[in-house]
Parts: structure tokens; sequence; C-alpha cells
């Protein structure tokens, strides 16, 4: 029993003052001034990663293209080479020093293709978070302005 209560003592204790912490940050009308202050913060916030947004959707499409670019072009490096060691095998020096230069030819192209493939899922990532970034300063945004309702609405 005495290990329960040694236990359930800092649990309250953690429990009270998480619950003074989830209140309005700014009540009363002297706050005003702090809440306009980071309402434009805030506001600038998100213009900001709106605007970082849009480029990085913009910027999508030419990644996109890209990569595809790169990967018909590993591709063809690729049956080039493979066309060039089928006749080193039957062939001469100089026909395995031209397999073994268009292999380098297309494992250069294949990452190239892979890198542009990264830069594509980079982006995606990068999307990705400055949307969530985006959506979360939005939240706070729309606690700001309820946090100023409920001080205009205050008695006088």
């Amino acid at each position: 029993m005495k290990k329960v209560l040694f236990l359930l003592i800092p649990v309250v204790i953690v429990l009270m003052s998480c619950k003074t912490s989830v209140g309005q940050k700014y009540k009363t009308t002297e706050d005003s001034v702090k809440l306009n202050m980071e309402l434009v913060e805030v506001s600038n916030d998100i213009a900001e990663l709106q605007s970082k947004l849009t480029i990085a959707q913009n910027n999508l499409p030419g990644y996109h293209s890209k990569s595809a670019n790169a990967t018909s072009d590993a591709q063809s490096a690729a049956a080039r080479s493979s066309e060039q060691a089928s006749k080193a095998t039957n062939g001469n020096i100089k026909d395995m020093k031209n397999a073994k230069k268009k292999a380098g030819k297309a494992l250069k192209e294949a990452e190239d293709a892979k890198d542009a493939d990264d830069d594509v899922k980079d982006q995606d990532k990068k999307i990705t978070k400055l949307s969530e970034q985006l959506q979360k300063k939005q939240v706070k945004m729309q606690e700001l302005l309820d946090m100023r309702t409920a001080i205009r609405n205050l008695p006088r």
C-alpha cells in the first residue's frame, strides 16, 4: 500500500501541473498586446510556410521529369552496353575496350537515375514536412483567435 501511495503522489502532482498548463495562455485584456504580437508572428510563419510549400509543389513536376529522363537514359545506356558486350564476346581487344567504356557509361547513367529518384523522394518528404508544419501553425492560429474572442467577450 505504501508503494502505491509513493507512486501515486508524483502522478497526481504531474497531472495537476498539466491541467494548469493546458489552460488559456492569454486571459485578460492586458494580455491583448502580447496576444496580437503572437498572432502577427504566427501569421507571418504561416505565410512563409505556404510560400515554401507552393515553391516545393511547383518544383515537384520538374523533379519527376528529370527522374523519368534519367531512367530512360539509363535504360538506353544499359541496352547499348549489352549490345557492345555481345560484340566483344566474339570480337577483338578493341571491342572489349568499347564494351568496358559503355558499361562504365551505363553505370554512371544508372547512378544518375538513382540520384534523380532520391531527389523526388526528398522533395516529397519536404512537402510532407512543410504541410505538417503549416497545419500545426494553423491550429496555433485558431487557438490564438479563440483566445482573442474569449478576451473580447469578457465582461467589462
